[in-house]
Order: structure tokens, then C-alpha cells, then sequence
């Protein structure tokens, strides 16, 4: 137990550096800390199951890019500290063309789904997911096509949506419809109830 009880120790410890190195960089950079969500129940849907999601803001996408190349410049063992701290870092970025305003109701059942699908298929598909999900009485939070993951943290749905519902009975039935659209074209799938 006392190795057990070390490891914890050094996670902290990094996680600690991490925060008080590499977070000031990124402010730099454009980053605006947000709140997370947990991940305490099995995925219901694929085969990734986080414990943590993170969505991050940054005020320039351009900055954005570049603080990943230009990270261990400032901090030489940034993604050394990151497989320290956490058993899996996927990451993806999308630039926002307009602003928006992003509210998850912490009160509700809220779900992010994550789809890859060949090429041709998100349009369609993407759409009926989402006419499926508002007449089913859910509302979508958020919705995020064509991002990209940088070298070493490889995630990249082809669409990705955080959608909230009364309860998840609600969502239940919800997904039992949404088994039923056209998913000829999709690759995987990932699923995860957000706390």
C-alpha cells in the first residue's frame, strides 16, 4: 500500500507543477480556464471511458495551435507531466467562427457524444441526430464538427455534441430512437454522461 500511497504523492506533486508552470503559459497563449465535468458512470455508448472532461477556451485559435509547439520551450517536460498526472489526455480543438454562449444546466442529464464517420456521411447523419434529439425534448448545448487533434493526443470526432435532458429516462428513450437512424458511414462511437 505505501507504493500505492507514493504514486498518489507524485501525482499531486506534478499535477501541483503543472498548474503553477505550464497553466500561466497558456494564459498567455489565450487560454480562459473553464469548469469540467466528471465522468463517474460507464460510458453509455464506445469504449473510452474518462474520468475527467475538460473544455477549454482559447481566444485565438492561432495561439492555440502554436502553444502546443511552443509549450516545451517554456516548460521542457510538459507532456512528460501529462502522462504523469493522467492515465489518457486525448485532445481536440475547434475554431469557433462566431461567438457563442455555452450553458450546460448542471441540474439536468447532460451527455456529450462523440461520432467518427467516413467521409460524406456527417452531414446527414449530424442532422438527423439533432432533429432527433430536439423532438425527443432534449436541447443541445453545444455542437463541434471538424477539429483537430495535434500530434501525441489523437482524438478527433468527426462530430461531437453535449445535449441536455429532463432526466435520464428521458434520455433513454432518446437513445433508443436514435439507434434506429441510418448508421451506414459511421466508424465509432463514444458516449459519456457528464457530472
Amino acid at each position: 500500500m505505501k507504493w500505492l500511497d507514493f504514486t498518489i504523492d507524485i501525482a499531486k506533486e506534478t499535477l501541483d507543477r503543472y498548474f503553477k508552470t505550464a497553466v500561466p503559459v497558456a494564459q498567455q497563449y489565450g487560454y480562459m480556464p473553464q469548469k469540467g465535468f466528471k465522468v463517474n458512470e460507464k460510458p453509455t455508448l464506445g469504449n473510452y471511458w474518462p474520468r475527467t472532461v475538460i473544455i477549454g477556451l482559447w481566444d485565438d485559435y492561432g495561439k492555440r495551435v502554436d502553444f502546443v509547439s511552443e509549450i516545451t520551450n517554456h516548460v521542457s517536460d510538459f507532456h512528460e507531466m501529462r502522462r504523469e498526472i493522467w492515465t489518457s489526455f486525448y485532445l481536440t480543438y475547434w475554431e469557433v467562427k462566431e461567438d457563442q454562449k455555452v450553458t450546460v444546466d448542471r441540474s439536468k442529464f447532460n451527455v456529450m457524444t462523440a461520432y467518427w464517420m467516413d467521409e460524406g456521411s456527417q452531414k446527414d447523419f449530424s442532422e438527423d441526430w439533432l432533429e432527433k434529439v430536439e423532438a425527443k425534448g432534449g436541447t443541445t448545448s453545444l455542437t463541434l464538427i471538424d477539429g483537430t487533434s495535434p500530434y501525441g493526443y489523437y482524438y478527433n470526432p468527426d462530430f461531437l455534441t453535449i445535449t441536455s435532458w429532463e432526466s435520464k429516462e428521458a434520455f433513454e428513450v432518446f437513445k433508443e430512437e436514435a439507434g434506429t437512424l441510418d448508421s451506414q458511414g459511421l466508424k465509432h462511437i463514444n458516449q459519456f454522461i457528464l457530472q
